[in-house]
């Protein structure tokens, strides 16, 4: 397993994390997350030694904490930028009040996503990195 690469990919949802609170207007934050998702799929395909599900499934776990702590404490600056999301999470139904309180996404989700297209995209020869020549 390469944690190396886990943490490195994780600091890209930290930094997308932060700038859904205070830069990007909430009409392009899927737009973020999907490029965040399919940035660290391609990148686990690419460059994890193997167990490609299981480093996707890290970096969406670890994604999805830093998207939690930033939004419990950011929670002003989110809530005041994100009305919306936060009454839209009131509706979800299974989910622990802070959860629905702070809108956090459910736990592991990323990861399962992320995990999949990682060992699909790991079916590409294409993608793979190449060995460095001699």
């Amino acid at each position: 397993m390469n944690l190396r690469l886990v943490l490195l990919l994780s600091t890209i949802a930290l930094v997308a994390a932060i700038a859904t609170v205070y830069v990007i207007p909430p009409a392009a934050e899927s737009g973020c997350w999907v490029a965040v998702i399919l940035t660290c799929a391609l990148a686990v395909a690419r460059l994890a030694p193997g167990k490609f599900f299981f480093h996707g499934f890290l970096v969406g776990l670890l994604n999805w904490l830093w998207v939690a702590a930033s939004h419990v404490l950011l929670f002003s600056a989110f809530a005041a930028r994100h009305p919306h999301d936060l009454t839209g999470m009131q509706s979800v139904a299974g989910l622990p009040g802070w959860m629905r309180q702070y809108g956090i996404p459910i736990p592991g989700a990323s990861g399962v996503l992320i995990g999949a297209l990682a060992w699909l995209l790991s079916r590409v020869p294409a993608l793979r990195k190449r060995p460095a020549e001699a």
